[in-house]
């Protein structure tokens, strides 16, 4: 039989009658209605702390009991850390999936070594966990304080990207919570649609409860090396050479600096240049600057030359090479000191109008010559990144949306905006700014696709997903059909007709 829809005003009392091991709280929820990009607030109904998997699934099969007539919809939030209310649910069920983070990990040593861990564990955590083995993923995020299904629904993309892929590619097997209520394991040899569709696809086919990641030895400590350069194309070939190239670092990421006073000066806290005197002579000031981050791991009692010759095939500003040697977990978790510094100073929880982006490296010329010679042409707002990837790392069956090219960039304007500036500092002058940019592209075809991709209309989703559209589509009826979850995505409404394909039993 079909259920018949609840009125909005009895959901309450019907989600309190669930059989669970957590609970739901329907006061303390304003926490859950906010997140990192800190400029949406939807408030949800309730928010779910599950203490089991059980939970969830019991939550998201009784609304998908209730029918198409039911407004519920479910997100899953982890650290929150998504930009523009991705992991809200407006009058919804948020999943507090932090809830979940003490279920035991359990990491497996051997010949193919690899952590089943909980999806709402966080990265850094996990980095803690399987050290105590000499293990560790082989790839990262910058920022170690997110979730593991969070990342997982996305792609996970940091400088050993250009040699492991994105944390997507690093993941043996899944277990998720279908928009159906079901608990499915997965893999590539079983529910292989629903396991390449979950990694990447935005949380719109399932809430990912478990993974098994593989591992790899982790180093004890890390060369960690500045350069700097004036010329982009010299930057930009010498990171291509660096990630094609068959001996090289294990860390390459590049950033953009403009009009910084002061540079060097602000390394020197926890770098030390090759030559200090020369270090003292150059100029920063006024210019837009291109600065190639690396990293060499490497264990105490090894003697690595191969840093000197890899340096030596570079074409930086001699001047500027800049080292320090720091442990492994220390480089992997160097976001967190910023973080610390910005929360004492009051600019952690500002909005942050984020804006990533991948090109297609025929393109990168066209799109630096535009967006750093014209667009942005003021002191940038926060980080800048840019580094090339190699797109045969990435598995081409998951839901993510890549350029059309062997070789494309990420390029994250990772902007911070001070509330009510009215400067370039302001959070409106900052997306006025993201919009030329996003213009400029779709105007000059250069093919980009966006990253933790954000749009409003289905139209846009239709042209980011391009040819794998009706992929998507038909695992969003497979798995999610009467579209519950991940509402904060606006991929699908449900209140739409095209999902009212539940069939009555």
């Amino acid at each position: 039989m079909r259920y018949q829809p609840l009125s909005f005003l009895n959901i309450p009392y019907s989600l309190k009658s669930l059989p669970l091991n957590g609970h739901f709280d329907f006061d303390e929820i304003h926490h859950a209605a906010s997140d990192f990009g800190n400029r949406y607030q939807f408030l949800p109904l309730a928010v779910l702390h599950p203490k089991s998997v059980s939970d969830i699934a019991t939550t998201i099969r009784h609304i998908w009991q209730l029918g198409p007539g039911s407004e519920l919809t479910v997100a899953a939030r982890g650290h929150g850390h998504s930009l523009q209310g991705q992991a809200q649910a407006h009058r919804g069920i948020v999943v507090n999936m932090k809830s979940l983070s003490g279920l035991k990990m359990h990491t497996y040593t051997g010949k193919h070594p690899y952590v089943d861990v909980s999806g709402g564990e966080l990265w850094i955590n996990v980095l803690h966990e399987t050290l105590k083995y000499g293990l560790a993923p082989k790839s990262w995020t910058d920022y170690l304080y997110l979730s593991v299904g969070g990342t997982l629904s996305n792609a996970g993309i940091s400088g050993q990207s250009f040699r492991h892929g994105p944390q997507i590619s690093n993941v043996h097997q899944l277990e998720v919570v279908t928009g159906k209520g079901e608990v499915v394991n997965c893999s590539e040899k079983k529910n292989a649609d629903l396991f390449y569709g979950v990694l990447g696809g935005l949380g719109q086919f399932g809430i990912i409860t478990r993974a098994i990641i593989s591992l790899e030895p982790a180093p004890k400590m890390v060369k960690w090396i500045r350069v700097l350069y004036s010329d982009f194309a010299t930057f930009v070939r010498d990171q291509e050479h660096l990630i094609s190239a068959e001996k090289t670092f294990d860390y390459i990421e590049g950033f953009v600096i403009i009009n910084k006073t002061g540079l060097l000066n602000n390394w020197r806290s926890s770098f030390n240049p090759q030559d200090p005197v020369q270090a003292r002579q150059f100029e920063s000031d006024g210019r837009t600057l291109f600065c190639l981050e690396l990293a060499k791991n490497f264990n105490p009692d090894e003697i690595d030359i191969e840093i000197e010759n890899l340096l030596s095939q570079l074409s930086f500003v001699s001047s500027t090479l800049f080292m320090s040697e720091v442990s492994y977990i220390e480089f992997l978790d160097r976001v967190h000191a910023s973080e610390i510094k910005l929360r004492s100073k009051g600019l952690w929880e500002v909005p942050h109008p984020w804006l990533n982006l991948l090109v297609p490296r025929s393109k990168i010329h066209d799109f630096a010559l535009e967006v750093f010679g014209n667009i942005l042409t003021d002191t940038s707002n926060g980080n800048i990144l840019i580094y090339p990837v190699n797109k045969s790392r990435w598995d081409k069956r998951t839901s993510v949306v890549l350029p059309d090219e062997d070789i494309f960039y990420l390029v994250a304007f990772l902007s911070s905006a001070i509330p009510f500036s009215t400067g370039t500092d302001g959070l409106e002058r900052i997306l006025n700014q993201n919009k030329r940019i996003i213009d400029f592209c779709e105007e000059a075809h250069l093919g980009v696709k966006q990253y933790l991709p954000h749009y409003t209309t289905e139209e846009k989703w239709k042209a980011h997903f391009g040819k794998d559209w009706e992929v998507f589509v038909q695992r969003k009826l497979a798995y999610d059909p009467l579209a519950i979850l991940a509402p904060g995505q606006k991929i699908f409404q449900k209140s739409d007709p095209h999902y009212d394909t539940r069939p009555d039993n």
